[in-house]
């Protein structure tokens, strides 16, 4: 006796739109990546992994057409936020294009290696960038942690249909 297949759903072409919409469906931790340059940099990232504990390493993803992608592709040093659920504005702040992120509403202070760092987030490390592969129109960072605090009270903040979000029971 053979099994009848399961009838496969209607499928679409692979497209920039068609990618976005599925991983609009992918939920996702919220973090903000952040290096010192010239003036500070940072920009909300939802690609953030971890890459090894032994070295412990982290990786990302930036977009080459970001405002922060000239200081990131230099930096030696950046700093690693896991944002928690009241941090909403934050990260709204930060993946905001033009936004003023390190403006007056943003609480933040000079870190290991001078990295800027955010107040009141959930955890956060300093990590040296070990490389930047190409990847289509973005580079993947990898970075080995070398500081950091798991510290900060709350739940995570989670980006989910197009929106920051929290976990629910």
């Amino acid at each position: 006796m053979t099994a009848t297949p399961d009838v496969a759903p209607a499928q679409t072409a692979a497209t920039p739109e068609l990618f976005r919409s599925v991983f609009r469906r992918h939920a996702a931790g919220v973090a903000v990546i952040t290096a010192a340059g010239e003036r500070p940099v940072g920009f909300t990232a939802t690609s953030l992994t971890s890459v090894a504990a032994e070295p412990p390493l982290i990786s990302f993803g930036i977009g080459t057409s970001s405002s922060s992608w000239p200081v990131l592709s230099e930096t030696a040093y950046v700093g690693v936020h896991i944002l928690g659920e009241h941090q909403r504005e934050l990260a709204a702040t930060f993946a905001r294009s033009g936004a003023d992120r390190f403006g007056p509403s943003t609480d933040w202070s000079s870190g290991p290696e001078g990295v800027p760092l955010l107040a009141d987030v959930s955890a956060w490390l300093v990590c040296r960038v070990v490389s930047r592969v190409p990847a289509g129109d973005h580079r993947i960072v990898f970075a080995e942690a070398v500081a950091g605090s798991p510290s900060g009270a709350g739940r995570p903040l989670v980006y989910h249909q197009g929106r920051f979000t929290a976990l629910r029971d």
